[in-house]
C-alpha cells in the first residue's frame, strides 16, 4: 500500500509541474495579448477568459496522459482496458466504475481523482485571475467591459 501511494504520489508530482509551468506560461502569454489587443472591451475579455480556458484544458489533458503512461507502466487496468479512458474517468472523479485497478494498484484511481481535483481548483481560481487583472487592465486604460 506504501508503494502506490509512493507512485501516485510522484505521478501527482509530475502533473503539478506540468500545472506550474503551463499556468505560467499561459499567463504570462495572455498577459501579452490582453496588452497589446485593441477593440471593444467585452470581445478582449471573452477572448481571453476563451484561450485561458481551452490553454487549461490541454493542460489537463497532458496531465491525464501522464496519468494514461503510468497506468500503462505499472499494468494497473485490467488486460484490454482503454487506459485512456480510464485517466479520464479517474482523473475527473467522473468514476463510473466500468474499468476498475487491479487489486495490486487500488489506489492509484482515488490518487488520480485526489489530483485532479487539486488541478481543477488551481484552474477555476487561474480563470478568476485572470478575469480579475483583464478587468483591472481595461479599467487602466479607460475600457470597459
Amino acid at each position: 500500500m506504501l508503494f502506490q501511494l509512493l507512485v501516485g504520489s510522484a505521478v501527482s508530482a509530475i502533473n503539478i509541474v506540468i500545472h506550474s509551468l503551463w499556468t505560467v506560461a499561459a499567463i504570462g502569454w495572455l498577459r501579452n495579448v490582453a496588452l497589446t489587443a485593441s477593440g471593444r472591451a467585452w470581445l478582449q475579455l471573452s477572448g481571453v477568459m476563451v484561450a485561458t480556458a481551452l490553454a487549461l484544458m490541454l493542460a489537463h489533458t497532458l496531465e491525464i496522459v501522464v496519468w494514461t503512461v503510468a497506468y500503462w507502466v505499472l499494468g494497473a487496468a485490467p488486460d484490454g482496458s482503454n487506459l485512456l479512458y480510464f485517466a479520464f474517468v479517474n482523473y475527473t472523479t467522473l468514476g463510473y466504475g466500468d474499468v476498475i485497478p487491479v487489486k495490486q494498484w487500488q489506489l492509484v484511481g482515488p490518487m488520480a481523482a485526489m489530483n485532479g481535483i487539486l488541478m481543477f481548483g488551481w484552474s477555476t481560481a487561474v480563470l478568476f485571475e485572470v478575469l480579475q487583472k483583464t478587468i483591472e487592465r481595461q479599467a487602466a486604460f479607460g475600457k470597459s467591459p
